[in-house]
């Protein structure tokens, strides 16, 4: 070897000796550094970040306050209102074997009010209550409405517990929703939880009328369930189940969790009214009638597009006073006609007994436009 390249190595070995040696003193003294502030060992390079598992922890410890929120919410909720929840159980009229239905209901005030389904009482001699507790009591039919499937019922015993009634005008789709009630008349205060699926809903019952205003919940509800009280999560009586929709019929498509409550808004006013009146009092025609569907209209060649066939006038009725007859068609009724989107007492019922208004009458060929005042119908 020349002395050349004896030189050029001995001077690398050098270089290298000297890197290694300044490596060992620059990582034992940011080792130093690191023990003597309490930092981590090895630093971060700029493509490790904390934030995002830091945030991930935050989203994740707040995702779930809010699932105990809203559990809490709902325990509240039902503790509030659950012990005002009966079941409603009535023995049917003509029947030599005992026979009973039953339902449920909310008490509704200090007096021993309480709300239920119309269907529920419906054709009933006798009604008792069974209390959240299993006391078992007495109860006595106030009074009932046919179309807006309410009734009231009374206990002279004072009530364990009142339940509020909220504003169902300020629901809105998807806020959560509470059923209680006795499905089966065997599970007494059962709770199930769902939301509102849609408010303003109209559900045809028969070709002349059809429930309007309903308030629609996939909160599972069953036969038994009606009457009971459907619950905000501040523990108010916000709607009263009345009707499931299971479908499955002749071929259609099955359904599930479209339950149907009237909003608390309406069942409260005519309440209200059953308590003072013992009924609840709807404008008076005087007439019966039979609903105009295509196939008749078309199968009779008859002059109009919808409307009432008028079967019978009641003698010294608001009908008959005003002079309308049998074979008469009611097409209109003030502004409104009357089709399917529209149905007869539907539009009859927008009114009042008192109020006065015009009626389009087809009678054979000849239009009539004819001037009636409404009566007072007890109970249709």
């Amino acid at each position: 070897m020349t002395s050349k390249r004896l030189i050029l190595f001995i001077t690398f070995i050098f270089i290298i000796g000297v890197t290694a040696l300044s490596g060992t003193i620059v990582g034992g003294a940011v080792v130093y550094y690191a023990v003597q502030n309490k930092l981590p060992a090895s630093l971060p390079t700029a493509e490790v970040s904390l934030v995002p598992e830091t945030a991930a922890v935050d989203e994740i410890t707040e995702q779930h306050l809010i699932i105990k929120e809203i559990d809490t919410a709902i325990t509240d909720a039902v503790n509030q209102v659950g012990p005002a929840v009966v079941t409603v159980v009535g023995k049917l009229e003509n029947t030599g074997f005992g026979q009973t239905v039953s339902g449920s209901g909310v008490i509704i005030s200090q007096e021993g009010y309480i709300l239920t389904n119309n269907h529920v009482i419906e054709d009933t001699v006798d009604v008792d209550i069974i209390l959240a507790d299993g006391t078992e009591l007495p109860a006595k039919i106030i009074g009932g409405d046919l179309f807006s499937d309410i009734a009231v019922l009374k206990i002279d015993t004072p009530p364990p517990h009142v339940a509020t009634i909220g504003n169902s005008d300020l629901l809105s789709p998807g806020e959560t929703v509470i059923a209680i009630g006795s499905p089966l008349g065997d599970f007494k205060n059962t709770v199930t939880v769902g939301v509102i699926s849609g408010t303003e809903r109209t559900l045809a019952i028969n070709n002349s009328y059809a429930m309007e205003g309903l308030l629609q919940t996939d909160a599972a509800i069953n036969q038994g369930n009606s009457g009971g009280p459907l619950v905000n999560l501040a523990g108010e009586v916000i709607g009263i189940n009345t009707i499931i929709l299971r479908g499955g019929n002749f071929g259609s498509a099955i359904a599930e969790g479209l339950g149907f409550a009237i909003s608390a808004n309406k069942a409260q006013a005519i309440a209200e009214q059953i308590v003072e009146k013992g009924y609840f009092s709807y404008p008076y025609l005087g007439v019966r009638y039979q609903w105009l569907t295509e196939q008749i209209i078309h199968q009779y060649s008859l002059p109009v597009s919808g409307g009432v066939y008028l079967s019978h006038i009641e003698p010294n009725s608001p009908a008959s006073r005003a002079g309308l007859q049998e074979g008469d068609i009611i097409t209109k009724i003030g502004d409104q006609l009357i089709n399917q989107e529209h149905p007869f007492i539907n539009v009859l019922y927008t009114y009042s007994p008192g109020d006065t208004t015009t009626l389009d009458v087809t009678r054979q060929k000849d239009h009539l436009e004819i001037t009636i005042t409404f009566g007072e119908h007890p109970n249709p």
